[in-house]
């Protein structure tokens, strides 16, 4: 199931399914199909702290791939606006998992693979009210001249957990998503001599999209093709399974002594070859980044 955040020109972000006549708003078509039911709430992130919120949604998209006719609108997905499929996430945790980009990024500071970073899924916390969605624009810090993406895989999480073990972490994954995790390195190289993490050249903004994918679609999540292209032209390609760690190690990892919630979101970090620094290429004003991950789509912005 895709599960998606879409908005029409006469109305505010609302929770939606793909399905083979189009994208079809949730909490209407719930309403309609089961009315002896509480209808879903119409914000995926609402869905998710639903006890039964999921369970629900699959109904709803069960019965609605069988009809031939509906009973309510589908929507062109290329007539509706994508949102970021989890709007307001509590939570924003960027992995640093692929030996290639950490690698070659320390490298370019003279520097060596800790043999921590051997040890612990490490992660920093990014800014959830940063997340912006499909097509949106992206601004850079004012003077920032070494404008940079990210491609990275993530999880959002379904269910509250706290100290949860590797063997059962796969159940608190609500579904697969694409993140850009947008770097301004000028800035971010000068505030990382201080010693406390990217800080400044992370904030301003961080894309999602365009679906959630339940894990139900996804055969294996540690062997996706990951790709990134510039106006056009492929600037990287990787692979998911390239990661040293999972995501139910960073799930256990990230849980020990803290709280996750539904709708957290969890990045697996830069994917080898996933960003200009690697590759000593920027991007510039007016570039238009396409991210794609197999099984998931292509999350597409344009830097302003």
């Amino acid at each position: 199931m895709k599960l998606v955040t879409f908005q029409t020109d006469s109305e505010r972000p609302r929770a939606g399914v793909v399905t083979a006549h189009g994208i079809v708003d949730l909490a209407k078509a719930s309403f309609l199909l089961f009315p002896e039911a509480t209808a879903l709430p119409d914000d995926l992130l609402a869905i998710l702290y639903q006890e039964t919120g999921m369970e629900q949604a699959y109904a709803v998209y069960d019965a609605l791939e069988e009809m031939k006719q509906l009973p309510l609108h589908a929507y062109d997905p290329l007539q509706v606006r994508l949102s970021a499929p989890i709007l307001r996430p509590g939570a924003l945790l960027d992995f640093y998992t692929f030996e290639q980009h950490v690698k070659t990024c320390r490298a370019k500071r003279g520097l060596d693979v800790v043999p921590e970073w051997y040890q612990y899924p490490v992660y920093y916390n990014g800014n959830p009210r940063s997340i912006v969605g499909y097509d949106e624009e992206i601004h850079f810090p004012k003077g920032e001249d070494r404008k940079d993406y990210e491609l990275e895989l993530a999880i959002v999480i379904g269910k509250k957990g706290r100290d949860i073990p590797v063997e059962e972490a796969s159940e608190y994954i609500a579904g697969y998503t694409i993140l850009n995790d947008w770097s301004a390195r000028r800035i971010q190289m000068e505030v990382m001599k201080v010693g406390l993490g990217p800080a400044k050249g992370k904030d301003f903004a961080s894309s999602l999209g365009p679906c959630l994918v339940t894990p139900d679609e996804i055969d294996n999540p540690r062997n996706l093709t990951m790709t990134a292209r510039v106006n056009g032209e492929e600037w990287s390609r990787g692979n998911s399974g390239s990661s040293h760690f999972s995501f139910e190690q960073m799930i256990a990892f990230a849980s020990e002594g803290v709280t996750l919630y539904p709708g957290d979101v969890l990045g697996s970090g830069t994917v080898g070859s996933g960003c200009g620094l690697e590759l000593d290429r920027f991007l510039q004003s007016g570039d238009v980044v396409e991210l794609e991950i197999e099984g998931i789509g292509i999350l597409r912005n344009r830097v302003g």
